[in-house]
């Protein structure tokens, strides 16, 4: 399946391109993004070597990575990336991930983020499962995924070790069946 486009009633997911650099450093370089994901702010060469394993995965077949930009629908601009890793014990499940830009945080785009998202894994790849893990001082993101119908379901202890430190993480899914777009949410 590619190229990959998700369109929403705001946001857009579509595939990461090389020319996406600068504004995908301005997301993974960021420090208020790094301090909720697995590690640092990215270098601007590491961001680099992410769009290159994205343009990778977009021409893998068969397809199990999906590294999306998530773009504002009325500019086109990119604001951040999504993910969607297709779970290698089950054919049927997904994990998720996204991050934004800081100043794009507080609308509403990440709800609509993992939307979209969950209309990718259920309507156009058949999945039956979607699953996230957050960090548990994330609480912005629980109610996130909440929001977007995923239910917290538990917590996994020391799963990553971060700066140091070992850090928990918060499981939340979502069933194909339980999963509801909102009402007038135009997923194509």
């Amino acid at each position: 399946m590619h190229p990959i486009t998700v369109t929403g009633a705001r946001l857009r997911l579509r595939e990461i391109r090389r020319t996406d650099l600068d504004a995908l450093h301005a997301v993974q370089g960021h420090a208020d993004v790094a301090r909720h994901m697995k590690g640092r702010a990215q270098s601007r060469d590491e961001v680099a070597d992410s769009i290159s394993r994205a343009v990778a995965h977009a021409g893998a077949v068969p397809r199990s990575v999906y590294m999306l930009g998530v773009v504002r629908a009325a500019d086109g601009r990119l604001i951040g990336r999504a993910d969607l890793d297709l779970d290698p014990f089950s054919e049927k499940a997904a994990t998720i991930g996204f991050m934004l830009r800081p100043d794009t945080w507080g609308a509403g785009l990440g709800t609509e983020t993992v939307h979209l998202l969950c209309a990718l894994g259920f309507r156009h790849l058949g999945l039956h499962r979607i699953w996230a893990t957050r960090s548990p001082s994330n609480v912005a993101s629980g109610r996130t995924l909440s929001k977007a119908g995923l239910a917290e379901e538990g917590r996994v202890r020391e799963q990553f070790f971060v700066d140091g430190a070992w850090r928990d993480s918060v499981v939340h899914a979502v069933l194909e069946h339980e999963w509801r777009a909102p009402a007038g949410f135009p997923v194509r």
